[in-house]
C-alpha cells in the first residue's frame, strides 16, 4: 500500500496538535485524526476551562476581602450558569484556534476513532469516520498521541453518574451549584475542584489515602498547604482509605477508613480525582510493547513497532500537556532526520488553586535520599514588597541544590500567581545553572521573583531581607 502522508498523528490533544505542526513545518505531509474536538482533553475538558472557572472563583473570593484595600461593595453574589458558560466559551475559542492552525500549516484533519493495523512501513491507521465509513491510511511514521481519560474505581462504586458521582468532565459543566463535596484525590485536579466550589461556598472535604496532601510535592509545600487551604474552609480526611461510595436519596455516601476506624461522609456530590487511565486498549494486536497500559518508548518517543512512536499520557507520567507538547516536538524533529537529542528536560508541575503550587526537580528528601549533599535555602512572600503591596504574602519559594556541584535541582513555590514564576527556574536548571550563576542574576524590584533570588541566595547563608 503506498505512503499517502509522511506523517500521521493520532489524537489532537496538546502533544498531538502540537507534533503536527512541527512536522509540517518541517516539511512533512501530515494528517491529524480526532475522535471528538479539536485541543483534547487540554484544551477542551482540562487545563484551559478549568483555570476559567478557578478565576472565577478567585475574583469573588477577592470580594470578601475588600476591605483591607479601601474598597467596599455591595450584596455580592454569583450566577452559576454563566459561570459555566464563560468556561465552556473560553474551550470553544481555544478549540478553534487550533483548527485555524490546522488550516495554516496545511495539516489535513480526519474526524474519527483510529486503529492501528499491522503495516509497513509504519502501523496501518483505520479510521471509524464521523461521519459513516471508514478510511484507511498509511503512512511513513504514526505518532501516537491519544491520551488519557479519568481513572475510575468500579469496585468501590467510584465511577461517575453525571448526576451525584462525577469526574473532572462533569465538574465543569453542572447544571446546578452543589452545596456540599466530597473530593476523592489530592493531586492537581481533586484540589483545584476543591479550591473553585469552596472559593463559591460549597462545603468541601478531601479525601486522601496517603499521609499528606498533594505527596508528589516538597513536603513542606503540602504542609503549607493544607494549613492555606484548611484557612479558606477546605476539610481533609489524611490517610484515609475509600472502601465505598454510594447514591443517596440526598446525594451521596462515602464510606472511609481512618487509622482503622470506619467513617462515614455525606455530601451532594463526589468528585473522583485519582488519577487517569491511559487511552491505549487494543494496542497489543499489533505487538507494541506496554506497561500498565502505557506504551514503552526509547528515548526519542520510538516504540518497538517500526514508524510507531508514542508521546504524552499513553507514553506514562508525568501526565502534563506541556510534557506531551514537548514530546511531539522532540519525536517530530527525530522522524525528520534531526539528531535531537534524549527527551530529559525538566517538567515543571503546577497547580492552580489558591494558593499556586509550582515545582520543578527534585524535592528536598528526595535528593536526600539519592545521597546529595543538600544545601536548601527559603525565602517566605511576607517580607517581600510587591507581594505585600499586593497583599498576597502567603507562601514561599524553596530551592534546592546540590551542595558538592552546587548545582540547582529542585525549585518549589506556594502563594499567589507562583505558576508564572517557575518558569525562572525551570530555565535555570535546563541551562545546568550553578548557585553563582542565580546569584549574579539582577531581578528587578519591586516584584514577587525576588523571593527566587532570596532563596538561592539562603541556601547559603546569603540572604539579605531576613
Amino acid at each position: 500500500m503506498s505512503t499517502e502522508f509522511d506523517v500521521v498523528v493520532i489524537g489532537a490533544g496538546p502533544g498531538g496538535y502540537v507534533a503536527a505542526i512541527r512536522a509540517s513545518q518541517l516539511g512533512l505531509k501530515t494528517a491529524i485524526i480526532e475522535r471528538e474536538a479539536l485541543g483534547g482533553i487540554c484544551l477542551n475538558w482540562g487545563c484551559i476551562p478549568t483555570k476559567a472557572l478557578l478565576k472565577s472563583g478567585e475574583i469573588y473570593e477577592q470580594l470578601s476581602h475588600l476591605g483591607g484595600y479601601g474598597l467596599s461593595v455591595e450584596k455580592a453574589s454569583f450566577d452559576f450558569a454563566k459561570i459555566i458558560d464563560r468556561s465552556r466559551g473560553v474551550a470553544k475559542t481555544m478549540s478553534s484556534g487550533i483548527a485555524f492552525l490546522m488550516k495554516k500549516h496545511k495539516i489535513e484533519v480526519v474526524e474519527g476513532e483510529a486503529k492501528l493495523e499491522k503495516g509497513s512501513p509504519s502501523p496501518k491507521v483505520v479510521v471509524a469516520l464521523k461521519a459513516g465509513g471508514s478510511r484507511t491510511i498509511q503512512a511513513k511514521s504514526v505518532i501516537l498521541a491519544s491520551g488519557a481519560r479519568a481513572r475510575e474505581i468500579a469496585a468501590i462504586g467510584a465511577v461517575s453518574d453525571g448526576d451525584k458521582i462525577w469526574t473532572y468532565r462533569d465538574a465543569l459543566a453542572p447544571k446546578t451549584m452543589p452545596k456540599s463535596l466530597v473530593v476523592i484525590g489530592s493531586g492537581a485536579i481533586g484540589i483545584e475542584f476543591a479550591s473553585f466550589y469552596r472559593a463559591l461556598g460549597a462545603e468541601v472535604t478531601v479525601v486522601e489515602a496517603v499521609d499528606r496532601i498533594m505527596p508528589v510535592e516538597d513536603a513542606e509545600v503540602s504542609k503549607a498547604a493544607q494549613k492555606a487551604f484548611e484557612k479558606r474552609g477546605i476539610t481533609f480526611r489524611i490517610g484515609a482509605k475509600v472502601t465505598k461510595v454510594e447514591k443517596t436519596k440526598d446525594g451521596v455516601s462515602v464510606a472511609i477508613e481512618v487509622g482503622g476506624k470506619a467513617e462515614t461522609l455525606t455530601a451532594a456530590v463526589c468528585i473522583v480525582a485519582v488519577g487517569i487511565a491511559p487511552n491505549t486498549e487494543g494496542l497489543d494486536a499489533i505487538g507494541l510493547n506496554m506497561d500498565r497500559g502505557h506504551v514503552v518508548t526509547g528515548k526519542h518517543g520510538e516504540t518497538n513497532v517500526p514508524g510507531l512512536y508514542a508521546i504524552g499520557d499513553a507514553a506514562g507520567p508525568p501526565w502534563l500537556a506541556h510534557k506531551a507538547s514537548h514530546e511531539g516536538i522532540h519525536a517530530a524533529e527525530h522522524i525528520a532526520g534531526y539528531k535531537t537529542p534524549a527527551v530529559n528536560s525538566p517538567i515543571p508541575g503546577c497547580t492552580y488553586a489558591n494558593p499556586q503550587v509550582a515545582s520543578v526537580g527534585m524535592t528536598e528528601a528526595a535528593a536526600k535520599a539519592a545521597g546529595i549533599d543538600v544545601k536548601a535555602g527559603r525565602f517566605p512572600f511576607r517580607v517581600n514588597g510587591k507581594a505585600v503591596a499586593a497583599g498576597e504574602i502567603e507562601g514561599f519559594v524553596k530551592t534546592v541544590f546540590d551542595g558538592k556541584t552546587g548545582a540547582l535541582i529542585g525549585a518549589h513555590m506556594i502563594g499567589h500567581e507562583v505558576t508564572e514564576m517557575i518558569q525562572g527556574f525551570v530555565t535555570a536548571i535546563t541551562l545546568e545553572a550553578t548557585e553563582e550563576d542565580l546569584h549574579g542574576i539582577v531581578y528587578a524590584h519591586p516584584t514577587m521573583s525576588e523571593a527566587m533570588h532570596e532563596a538561592a541566595l539562603d541556601a547559603y547563608g546569603r540572604v539579605l531581607h531576613i
